[in-house]
């Protein structure tokens, strides 16, 4: 498999995945600013809509979304339990905080970045983003991941979309729970290794 990724954009969170999975990947670094590749290939020609994350398969196929490819790297290895069964609620539970974390958090952070966002609607964002991120915080009190004991796939989403907040003035130092699932995250293996693999970490 192949992972079209940009540093530290939400790729990361496919990226840490394939490295927990153990999934043999190589990686393709593609440009926000002039979607190219480093041979200058044209990434417009590999994904007509122009952003990271696509995964290649093995079989030829490609799959787009953050959400999709997580759930179907977890599924390649059933036995890492890194999502929970197809056809369970807990699996449902997976999905809802996947599309939570891309329609809550991942959406507003992205017009945030965007230099032609107004003024005065990025106030409006940051509000709606930090009372998001609140809400997490109080999830968080009852297990060391999104899904409770068990880590999952929903957990690298989270990671790489708060790893934005400071760059975009989110303030999360009061989030004592978030900022301790940020930092227990921070720690893990496949995280550093994929981050690493990034130019992220020395």
């Amino acid at each position: 498999m192949k992972l079209y990724y940009s540093p530290a954009a939400c790729s990361l969170a496919p990226h840490i995945a394939l490295c927990e999975a153990g999934l043999p990947h190589t990686l393709e670094r593609v440009s926000m600013k002039t979607h190219q590749l480093a041979d200058g290939t044209d990434f417009y020609a590999i994904n007509p809509l122009g952003y990271v994350p696509v995964l290649a398969l093995n079989s030829g196929e490609q799959l787009r979304e953050c959400s999709a490819i997580l759930q179907f790297i977890a599924d390649q290895v059933p036995d890492k339990q890194l999502a929970p069964a197809n056809g369970k609620m807990a699996r449902y539970r997976l999905q809802e905080w996947l599309g939570f974390i891309s329609t809550e958090l991942h959406q507003p952070f992205g017009q945030l970045f965007n230099p032609a966002t107004p003024d005065n609607f990025k106030a409006a964002l940051h509000a709606r983003l930090l009372q998001r991120l609140q809400w997490i915080d109080r999830q968080l009190a009852d297990g060391p991941y999104l899904m409770g004991a068990a880590w999952s796939v929903a957990d690298a989403y989270l990671f790489t979309v708060v790893n934005w907040a400071p760059f975009m003035g989110v303030d999360t130092s009061a989030l004592a729970h978030l900022s301790a699932f940020q930092a227990r995250m921070a720690e893990r293996p496949a995280v550093q290794a994929a981050m690493r693999a990034e130019g992220l970490l020395a």
